[in-house]
């Protein structure tokens, strides 16, 4: 595809290096030429320099035959008109817009082709909020992700030394839950090492475990992995930003919650927007702060400021103090990989975490959500099946008669069960055996241990022309 990015801050670098990887052709623009050089040197990429909502600007960045424009500058205005202009001047096909206030989203005939002309719009804020609650609910977890509309859960574990499953191998599952389907999606041990699993599979101490289940079962699913971590309450937040308010107005009427935050004018807002979470004036790395607010009976620290080394150094400090558990938000995708899994229970890239809500309007085929995995190494795909045997490579095929790359696995099949007019009655989950077969219509999960095979798994569920 033919692809222009608006905005080379941290979610238009992590989107251009993500579809760079892909051969997709990527122009990149911003008025800031400090901030394109580094990356036109790293990327295989064109770079513009200029206003991103200006009509000279895009003619320049190819938007006469371009196939997607995504605009996610800092600034909504920005990323409206850019929208408007590429639709009224360039009829450019599909229009993708980063909106950080909710005024936008709530009133969505402003959206239309008739206004701003904007396709799909993301709020990156809010996915990392709603990422983070799930995090709150699942605490032994290091990754969340739902499928089908939170039918199915796609949870990864560290596998802990003494959990009723760790040291055995993968086919024991269904003695121990003999009434639940779950599929284990891959194994990462040691230094990132993928381990597509078998039955004969063990599952070791320290693995990273991803578990596919239904979302009701995926507590009972987890415990059989790890120890059961107990119920988060008491939750300290470093950082009143849009985030950290966001998250502090999502969670507060069910948890104890305190909100710290340095500067004055901003604690003032925090404190004016929240109804029962407490809000202090202060530094979060200030060792003495944290320990008058009881660091050592907080469930759960969160590090969500702007700055990468304030989070890192308050959430390892609140470790040390001891916090039960800690998050921290870090925009250097490097650092995240450095630091989690040490003092830093997890370490969240709030553009890998979002990055999911732009690729499925990427990805080629009816892909309904992309779900990026292990810091970005990996990815888990929703598509939707469609054509019959002769137009699909898919439909009307058993698992084991499907040629997948080496290295992606059909995890789950979630499937409509229709009453005889059609009607749907309930979504059912499946976890296909290699005799299951794919019926049109079905909603596929798809592993995919090193994201270089999305491409082929793409294509794969192409249907043919002669399809109708």
């Amino acid at each position: 595809m033919k692809i222009i990015i608006l905005g080379a801050g941290q979610v238009g670098a992590s989107v251009a290096e993500n579809l760079v990887s892909e051969a997709n052709d990527i122009t990149l623009i911003d008025s800031n030429a400090e901030h394109l050089e580094p990356l036109r040197d790293r990327l295989e990429l064109r770079t513009v320099c200029g206003n991103a909502a200006s009509p000279t600007v895009l003619r320049e960045a190819g938007a006469d035959d371009a196939d997607l424009l995504i605009a996610v500058t800092q600034s909504d205005q920005t990323n409206l008109c850019a929208c408007r202009v590429a639709k009224t001047l360039f009829n450019l096909p599909t229009r993708v817009a980063r909106l950080r206030s909710s005024d936008f989203v709530d009133h969505p005939e402003l959206l239309d082709d008739n206004n701003f002309a904007v396709d799909f719009s993301i709020c990156p804020e809010q996915i990392v909020t709603d990422y983070i609650k799930r995090l709150i609910a699942f605490p032994e977890a290091l990754q969340v992700m739902e499928f089908a509309g939170g039918v199915l859960s796609l949870i990864c574990v560290r596998a802990f030394e003494g959990g009723p499953l760790v040291g055995h191998p993968l086919k024991a599952l269904r003695y121990h839950m003999p009434n639940v389907e779950v599929r284990i999606a891959a194994i990462y041990r040691g230094d990132g090492e993928a381990i597509i699993p078998e039955g004969d599979t063990m599952i070791l101490p320290g693995d990273e475990v991803f578990c596919l289940a239904s979302t009701v079962h995926i507590r009972q699913v987890m415990r059989e992995i790890r120890r059961e971590d107990r119920a988060i309450r008491r939750i300290i937040i470093a950082g009143g930003g849009n985030i950290g308010l966001r998250l502090a107005r999502g969670i507060e009427d069910d948890h104890n919650v305190k909100v710290i935050e340095l500067d004055r004018r901003r604690a003032d807002v925090l404190a004016s927007q929240l109804h029962r979470a407490l809000v202090l004036r202060g530094d979060s790395t200030d060792e003495k702060l944290l320990e008058n607010e009881g660091i050592d009976e907080a469930d759960m620290f969160l590090a969500l400021t702007n700055d990468d080394e304030d989070n890192i150094m308050s959430a390892s400090l609140a470790k040390r103090m001891g916090a039960h558990r800690t998050l921290a938000l870090i925009n250097r995708r490097s650092y995240v990989d450095l630091v989690q899994g040490g003092p830093i229970d997890i370490a969240i890239s709030p553009a890998q975490t979002s990055i999911g809500s732009l690729l499925q309007h990427v990805r080629q085929g009816d892909v309904v959500a992309v779900h990026s995995l292990r810091r970005g190494a990996a990815e888990a795909l929703e598509i939707i099946a469609h054509g019959d045997r002769k137009a699909s490579k898919v439909v009307g095929r058993a698992i084991e008669d499907i040629p997948l790359p080496t290295g992606a696995t059909i995890g789950a099949i979630v499937r409509d069960e229709k009453r005889t007019d059609g009607k749907v009655t309930r979504r059912v989950v499946v976890m296909p055996h290699h005799d299951t077969v794919v019926e049109s219509g079905d909603h596929v999960i798809v592993f995919c241990t090193h994201k270089k095979l999305v491409r082929q798994v793409e294509k794969l569920f192409q249907v043919g022309f002669g399809f109708l």
